[in-house]
């Protein structure tokens, strides 16, 4: 299965904090959580037994995005 894929190094880079956490998707329910004092989390949110989970895959730029999509999979 190929990772649809709609970030990028540079996107990731140029991301900045706001005064509330949000959320930039790379499809397949992997997205980047930003937070208000600069740290940025990989998730993968999920369905199990009908119900939705959150799953943590590490810290930004520790994990990269390839490895992101990878452990996403």
């Amino acid at each position: 299965m190929r990772f649809p894929g709609k970030l990028t190094d540079a996107k990731l880079r140029a991301l900045a904090p706001r005064e509330r956490p949000y959320k930039v998707s790379d499809g397949l329910g992997l997205f980047l959580l930003v937070e208000p004092h600069g740290a940025r989390l990989w998730r993968l949110a999920y369905r199990w037994h009908g119900k939705q989970r959150l799953l943590s895959l590490g810290r930004y730029p520790e994990v990269g995005l390839a490895e992101a999509r990878r452990r996403a999979l």
